[in-house]
């Protein structure tokens, strides 16, 4: 009789081979003997996709006509209903469940010791129910709200009880797209210790952003922000932080107000609470947001374990290239550098608000070594003067640099497209501080 190598495997190395099958294969493997019976009503880890759902159901009506489809809601009740042991985490991906199923899997959910929560719905009206909060011990919450044609059609509110004093074991959180009140996400922040990770994206209902959290380790930040306030963030090491504004009237292009600092410079106020950081990426409008009141040469702390920048320029903005300029001077550990060149016209103030800019595009002075840089990204070529200045710049002050890529918009315009030759002959032609420095054009 041949061995079954499989079935004689320990507990621990079946239960991972069953978390990687789609949860219907893995019950399907309570068939092969008596030993794998119960294998998968004891997983631990549950993943629920109910477009990976449809897809397998149609494929076996097409294959069987007189297959009778069970539903989905169905499919995960059966699930809850003969599992086994504790359920460490619950993963749903879901878009035509009714609010009522979700509120019974997630009172389920919290009567048995859940760790890790992951939603991501696209449901008309939610409210995320109160026995969520009561989950003591997750470690990782992850609520998305998917994007799809209108995002106005649907709506995830957050929103606990007044008697909820944080989630004392959290260590991740991410919330996309949920409704969350201003003082509620403040809270959820602050009173949850141990936060290690923070995921913020276009939750538009918070718009001064306080971020109080003394393990941080993790941030990823996009939205429409008034302020963005680092208050305690001293063992932040990777954080990536895109400010943007709303586009919509008359006035999309100016400055919003509330980006100018009473007092300082948003710049400041901001790397004042980065000392550790080693990976930043400073997306979108964010730039102009920290060029925003005095600007120093160099930061009076330079950023010593910084290693990997990446920066979304626009380079009809000069106070955004003095900006990036002083980023880079403080930054000597700096080994690799993306650069986006923001092709949109610069953001401009509004008539109601004085204050000079710091200089012209013809004055920025490029004196900095970078000695220790090696791979440069350039993404969004375009050839104006400003931009070339930069490159010969970095080429000029980087003695170390193996490798600059150049990357043209990826929907050029017809003259940028024929004035690309003359474009790659004038860089080619750029003295460069490394004899090992090698540029790569790619073709537009």
């Amino acid at each position: 009789m041949e061995l079954d190598r499989i079935s004689s495997l320990p507990n621990d190395v079946t239960e991972k081979i069953l978390s990687r099958l789609p949860l219907r294969e893995a019950a399907r493997t309570s068939v092969l003997s008596s030993k794998w019976r119960y294998k998968s009503a004891m997983l631990q880890d549950l993943k629920f996709n109910e477009y990976d759902w449809r897809e397998s159901q149609n494929r076996e009506v097409d294959d069987y006509d007189d297959q009778i489809q069970t539903t989905f809601v169905n499919m995960v009740d059966h699930v809850l209903l003969l599992h086994i042991g504790p359920i460490r985490k619950f993963a749903l991906f879901a878009d035509e469940v009714a609010t009522r199923d979700l509120d019974r899997w997630l009172t389920h959910l919290s009567r048995n010791s859940i760790k890790e929560l992951v939603l991501c719905l696209w449901v008309p009206k939610y409210h995320i129910p109160l026995c969520v909060f009561s989950c003591q011990d997750l470690v990782l919450l992850d609520l998305t709200k998917y994007f799809l044609m209108d995002s106005n059609l649907t709506e995830v509110w957050l929103k606990p009880p007044s008697t909820f004093k944080g989630f004392r074991s959290l260590k991740s959180l991410q919330l996309v797209g949920i409704t969350v009140a201003q003082n509620v996400f403040e809270n959820l922040i602050c009173c949850s210790p141990l936060l290690e990770r923070l995921i913020l994206l276009h939750c538009d209902s918070v718009t001064t952003l306080n971020i109080d959290a003394p393990n941080l380790k993790f941030l990823n930040i996009l939205g429409i922000f008034d302020v963005v306030n680092l208050k305690s963030t001293l063992n932040l090491t990777d954080a990536s932080i895109g400010v943007t504004i709303y586009t919509d009237g008359p006035n999309q292009r100016w400055v919003p107000d509330s980006w100018f600092p009473s007092s300082s410079s948003n710049l400041l106020k901001i790397f004042d609470h980065l000392p550790h950081i080693r990976k930043l990426a400073i997306k979108l409008h964010c730039l102009k947001y920290l060029s925003l009141g005095a600007l120093p040469e160099k930061l009076p702390k330079s950023c010593e374990y910084l290693n990997v920048l990446s920066i979304d320029i626009c380079f009809d903005d000069p106070d955004a290239i003095l900006t990036a300029l002083c980023i880079l001077r403080s930054s000597p550990a700096l080994q690799e550098l993306e650069i986006l060149m923001d092709g949109r016209k610069k953001l401009t103030r509004t008539p109601w608000v004085v204050e000079e800019q710091k200089c012209s595009c013809l004055d920025v002075s490029y004196n900095c070594t970078l000695s220790q840089l090696r791979l440069v990204n350039i993404t969004g070529i375009s050839g104006v003067k400003a931009e070339l200045d930069f490159i010969r710049f970095l080429l000029l002050s980087s003695p170390l640099l193996e490798r600059m890529t150049i990357t043209p918009p990826q929907f050029p315009k017809p003259a940028s497209v024929d004035g690309f030759p003359k474009l790659v002959k004038e860089l080619l032609q750029f003295k460069r501080e490394s004899k090992h420095a090698e540029i790569i054009l790619l073709d537009p």
